[in-house]
């Protein structure tokens, strides 16, 4: 079975508590589309990704964005946000669902989505790949003496995140940690990890049905 997947048409009891179809924003509060679904760990039901609609004017028709690169809209309530435009998003490589069913075709997915992350949204010092695009959440926390979302005993090590991948390493890696989005996140990441059998036995089924159609 996959390592990740995705919620499909799993519906959690409270309908409020489930951030599918909260709108997404990107830079000068440029809608992007809405949030259709997440792509999460199925050991740990952390989520890696949101799967985005654009409603059309992508190409592709959707989008993925790492989970720790979003925060919680200032200007629309119960939506979020990401710093990136429509032509940033044009500039990722197509994003393909079916990709999810093989472990190695979605790790090559991924290695052609971070080197999109790494020359594009991600700004970096030349001659070096440190990050010196801060988001503002970490801007805040610069003060505190730690990195956001790296919980409140690790120290700043002057290195910063962005985009979902670490900046002070020779490689560019996703991070698989969103933390302090927000309360209505936390709260569905709650529930995903509560209900994470009963979400993941129906994606393997499927999963095994399709392979054997």
């Amino acid at each position: 079975m996959a390592q990740c997947g995705m919620l499909r048409d799993y519906r959690f009891t409270n309908a409020a508590e489930d951030i599918r179809g909260s709108k997404l924003y990107g830079l000068n509060d440029e809608k992007l589309g809405k949030i259709d679904d997440v792509i999460f760990d199925h050991a740990s039901a952390s989520i890696r990704y949101v799967v985005v609609d654009t409603g059309g004017w992508l190409s592709s028709k959707k989008f993925v964005v790492p989970a720790d690169r979003l925060r919680c809209s200032s200007e629309h309530d119960d939506d979020f946000a990401v710093d990136l435009s429509k032509q940033q998003v044009e500039g990722f490589p197509p994003y393909n669902e079916s990709d999810l069913e093989s472990d190695e075709q979605w790790a090559d997915y991924e290695g052609k989505y971070r080197s999109k992350w790494e020359t594009g949204p991600v700004m970096h010092r030349a001659e070096t790949d440190r990050n010196i695009t801060p988001t503002t959440q970490q801007m805040q926390d610069s003060g505190s003496g730690r990195v956001s979302g790296s919980g409140p005993e690790t120290k700043d090590t002057g290195a910063f995140t962005q985009g979902g991948f670490a900046a002070s390493t020779n490689t560019v890696e996703i991070s698989h940690s969103a933390v302090g989005i927000g309360p209505r996140w936390d709260t569905f990441q709650n529930r995903l990890r509560e209900r994470r059998k009963e979400v993941i036995h129906p994606i393997s089924t499927e999963q095994e049905y399709r392979k054997a159609s």
